[in-house]
């Protein structure tokens, strides 16, 4: 099987690159390198089964390019404003490719006859008035905060998607994907890799408001496989949360990373949350669970364990 993915370069793509490998299909990475990194699939560039394109998703795609499926993971998805890399710094290419970009991949998939998933996002929730959040909850977003480049366009994303197999027949899904974590995450001040490197470097690590915000963490491996499960066993038009349900305030998430790392870091308490930050965060996943036959497997422990060790790994000094 010939799969595209777009943001291949990327922390998920990649991952999702590896796994579509491991079972003997073949990837064509699609990436424009604004925010994903070469370094992700450097070891997938020998490989007969992996193809680089640096491209934008926005682009036409060479007419006699084949494939039966495209996974949409294109685009930037830290809220951090401090990050070149993020969607706050990167406004109107964040929108472009969740709908410029959006539409173009359907047309792809929908001329060749291709199966789609879009990668959208827990967002798009905004700051749930529902809780925990199922794929029925319409979300509470504010259309003009400064996440709004991000959640609307991930929101619009969706409709495009749902459009195209409306009327076109595409044989099109979603995903709404939780906060993921591990290996390859960019340090771009997410929570997970903001306190776990904090913590290698016995610096404080910070909290913003009083650290009662909670959110739900799923390991890589257990994301991606999810997303696969949605491409092979999603009906047409359906939409998965995935995610994992065990939820954790950010400060019980900063007492467990200074446990596994044995840090002699301090937690520091910020005076604000940053504006338009949700205050609860949880998939319900049962529809994941009853029609993909999916759930988590990797305990917040265990996911951060493998994260730390890659981390000291790739900090380590490299013998010539």
């Amino acid at each position: 099987m010939i799969n595209i993915v777009t943001g291949g370069a990327g922390f998920l793509g990649s991952h999702l690159s590896d796994k579509l490998i491991e079972r003997g299909d073949q990837v064509i990475c699609i990436d424009n390198l604004l925010t994903g990194n070469i370094e992700n699939i450097a070891h997938l560039q020998n490989s007969p089964d992996f193809q680089f394109v640096q491209a934008d998703a926005l682009d036409e795609f060479p007419q006699d390019l084949d494939f039966d499926c495209l996974y949409h993971l294109a685009s930037p998805a830290s809220p951090n404003k401090n990050n070149p890399k993020s969607y706050m710094a990167l406004p109107f290419e964040t929108m472009q490719v969740n709908s410029f970009g959006t539409w173009n991949l359907c047309n792809e998939a929908l001329n060749r006859g291709a199966k789609f998933l879009f990668a959208s996002t827990s967002e798009i929730y905004g700051d749930p008035l529902e809780h925990p959040q199922k794929e029925t909850y319409r979300g509470n977003v504010s259309t003009i905060g400064p996440r709004a480049v991000y959640d609307e366009a991930k929101r619009f994303g969706e409709t495009i998607v749902s459009a195209f197999i409306r009327y076109n027949k595409l044989d099109g899904r979603a995903v709404r994907i939780f906060n993921t974590y591990g290996p390859r995450m960019s340090q771009d001040g997410r929570v997970v890799i903001e306190f776990v490197m904090a913590a290698l470097q016995n610096k404080p690590l910070p909290v913003f408001g009083d650290g009662t915000q909670t959110r739900s963490f799923c390991y890589v491996s257990d994301l991606v496989d999810g997303i696969i499960a949605a491409m092979d066993k999603g009906e047409k038009g359906e939409i998965f949360n995935l995610g994992n349900p065990d939820e954790f305030t950010v400060l019980q998430l900063a007492e467990i990373v200074k446990k596994l790392t044995g840090t002699t870091s301090e937690i520091a308490i910020a005076e604000k949350l940053p504006e338009d930050e949700p205050l609860r965060r949880c998939p319900d996943i049962s529809k994941a669970k009853a029609a993909l036959g999916w759930e988590p497997k990797v305990e917040l422990e265990e996911g951060l364990s493998k994260l730390i060790v890659h981390l000291k790994n790739a900090q380590s000094p490299k013998t010539p």
